[in-house]
């Protein structure tokens, strides 16, 4: 026998020892995972807005009554009133049923605009921040005078532009924050384009398609990804808010914010629970985005993923 034959029977149990002794290394989305699970508010955020599209999803298995439909002899029931948990709105409608059937209109404004806006907003800062240069600075003029003008009027003045409806309030808050989110991609392709691994890319000879795509955007997607999150709670409330001045979704649809409109005209009456309990659930489902706007910034933070 050899004694290089000798050195691999003595080297190799010690090196299986050694890779059976040596931790598997996490992806990164397993790390990201394993950091959010440590923030306990961000955990419960998604535990309460899962529930709410469950519920919102199987409506009309879940719903008692039709959202549409009232009994005049029962309107303005208070809470607790047999078969009514939640009582009854002006028109006699069970809150109950227009709660549940209200989140289908709610969390799609929440989220879906956000999504739309996401890539174009991507597209217009990569492309700026990373060009720079007139083209550049001329982009981020043409956005500064979007900031000009505060985000609810400008979402007000497009929506009435763009008559009522949900996909007009769509459109409407989408269009809106395009500019915002642009905002948040450009100042993170400025700062990742200074960075050493670009000039090492350039270095390389890739090309600038290679650079945004497989260098920059993977960086730049985490801020957005963060900011994006965060918006959604301001959607809810932003889309209430419109709802409740009649540029939003009409009534009689069973909106949150339009059940919230609803209940101002007899709030000073006494029947207080018509407005809350909307402005109650509302509050909660943009809290929950938040929280898990902010599990999610510290999940991407390499240093709590390790740590």
């Amino acid at each position: 026998m050899t004694s290089t034959t000798l050195n691999q029977q003595a080297v190799g149990p010690v090196a299986s020892a050694d890779a059976a002794t040596t931790p598997k290394r996490r992806s990164r989305p397993a790390l990201m995972w394993r950091a959010l699970r440590r923030d306990k508010a961000a955990v419960v955020s998604i535990g309460i807005l899962v529930f709410l599209a469950l519920v919102a999803a199987f409506a009309p298995l879940i719903a008692p009554y039709d959202p549409l439909e009232g009994d005049a002899t029962q309107r303005l029931e208070g809470i607790g009133t047999p078969g009514h948990p939640l009582g009854l709105d002006g028109q006699g409608r069970d809150i109950l049923s227009r709660l549940i059937y209200g989140g289908r209109y709610s969390l799609t404004v929440a989220v879906l605009p956000v999504l739309a806006a996401a890539p174009i907003a991507l597209l217009i800062g990569m492309v700026a921040g990373y060009v720079g240069g007139r083209w550049g600075n001329a982009v981020m003029r043409v956005l500064d005078v979007v900031f000009a003008f505060p985000v609810v009027l400008l979402a007000i003045a497009i929506a009435a532009v763009l008559g009522p409806g949900l996909t007009n309030v769509m459109l409407a808050i989408g269009i809106t924050m395009v500019p915002y989110m642009a905002r948040v991609v450009y100042t993170a392709t400025v700062q990742e384009s200074a960075k050493e691994y670009v000039e090492a890319a350039r270095a390389a000879g890739a090309t600038q398609v290679q650079i945004l795509r497989q260098q920059l955007m993977p960086n730049v997607l985490s801020p957005l990804v963060v900011y994006g999150t965060s918006l959604c709670g301001l959607m809810i409330v932003l889309a209430a808010g419109l709802s409740f001045l009649g540029v939003g979704v009409t009534p009689p649809a069973p909106d949150w914010g339009v059940m919230t409109s609803d209940g101002r005209s007899v709030l000073l009456e006494g029947y207080g629970h018509v407005a809350t309990i909307p402005g109650l659930v509302i509050l909660v489902a943009a809290l929950a985005f938040n929280l898990i706007g902010d599990g999610v910034r510290d999940a991407l933070d390499p240093h709590k993923q390790t740590s």
